[in-house]
């Protein structure tokens, strides 16, 4: 593949920071090595997603301020436009927290979490590489410097379990260990990226994880995200393969803000980050006149999805505002069955409405 020259150096400047995470994992010293993992790992997806972007043609500069989309946005269009998974685009977000983490703080990730998280995003960064560059990484990078671990991945549950005794062993009485617990809370809180948007461990959420934690509550009542994940390896050694993803069948919960539920680490979710546009906003984005977006609402039931759009409330004024889920549905949608033929359906469903609305005045 004949690759765009601003494509072709963002896959270098990728490939460049994943050598240095490789580097750095399998360094003998200990000082600010997982720091070092995190933000070249994080580095080199960001340039690896823009990379596929402007192979795509796909916008990634912000036309107003002249600068280029951070990592969220590029991830949503990577879905959009690139074929990234769920999966995929959930270890990117979780390495992406970590590295937040530990970047603006402290964060405290046991090895094995470390290996799991780095090897599935280097699975990830290999695949997305091959899909949208025609390019391995086997070309750039010999399986011997890949992350290699002396400690097994282990099954994912146990993995939450036991970091969860840990902390709970760490936040007993006596033992002045409260900045490991914390720092390994905050590891834990950024993993629930794989399955959810907009995640940002803040101190509330390390606070009431310690106070469920205290009070006796079960990992699976403070941590319901996590025990919905798994994670899957194949091949052996060097080359072993690692996914996260969700399990089969697994609900995921979503709680606003402002829901009085006393659950022990319910996260406070901003709303209106995850559902950012107006209707307006989500006709212009789809590139639609607003009659005709309204027209691929209806036929995508846009508005009764809850991943979709949420109706936020002041006072008597209801205003309903839709997710980035709301824009991929309708262009799927627009893609599939074309806009001629969603409008024709619409106009007719509307002439039915007011002839029967005529009939029953009558």
């Amino acid at each position: 593949m004949k690759l765009l020259r601003d494509a072709r150096t963002l896959k270098l400047k990728a490939i460049a920071s994943l050598r240095t995470a490789m580097t750095g994992f399998n360094s003998f010293g200990e000082d600010g090595r997982v720091t070092t993992v995190l933000l070249h790992l994080q580095h080199a997806s960001e340039m690896l997603l823009k990379a596929a972007l402007v192979q795509k043609r796909v916008q990634v500069f912000d036309r107003e301020k002249q600068v280029s989309f951070g990592f969220e946005k590029c991830i949503n269009l990577g879905k959009m436009h690139c074929g990234v998974t769920e999966d995929e685009a959930g270890i990117l977000k979780a390495v992406d927290a970590m590295r937040d983490a530990a970047q603006h703080w402290f964060v405290y990730v046991a090895e094995d979490i470390l290996y799991l998280h780095t090897r599935a995003l280097v699975t990830a960064f290999d695949t997305i590489l091959k899909r949208s560059l025609d390019d391995d990484l086997s070309s750039h990078l010999p399986t011997r410097v890949l992350p290699v671990s002396t400690m097994p991945a282990g099954d994912f549950d146990y993995l939450i379990d036991r970091e969860y005794r840990l902390v709970a062993d760490l936040l007993a009485p006596g033992r002045r260990a409260q900045d490991e617990a914390r720092g390994r809370i905050r590891a834990m809180l950024a993993m629930e990226s794989h399955v959810a948007d907009h995640v940002e461990v803040s101190e509330r959420d390390i606070e009431r994880v310690v106070k469920a934690i205290k009070g006796g509550k079960a990992v699976a009542d403070v941590f319901p995200r996590l025990m919905a994940l798994r994670a899957t390896a194949t091949g052996a050694g060097p080359t072993v393969k690692i996914k996260i993803e969700k399990k089969v069948g697994a609900p995921v919960r979503i709680i606003a803000s402002d829901d009085p539920e006393e659950a022990g680490a319910v996260r406070e979710i901003d709303l209106r980050k995850r559902f950012h546009m107006s209707a307006k906003d989500l006709a212009a984005k789809s590139g639609l006149t607003p009659p005709k977006a309204n027209a691929v609402r209806q036929w995508c039931g846009i508005d009764r999805d809850a991943q979709c759009c949420h109706v936020f409330q002041h006072g008597s004024m209801k205003f309903p505002c839709y997710s980035d889920h709301a824009l991929t549905k309708m262009r799927q949608a627009v893609g599939e069955h074309g806009i001629d033929a969603i409008w024709a359906a619409h106009k007719g469903r509307v002439a039915e409405l007011v002839r029967v609305s005529a009939i029953e005045m009558t």
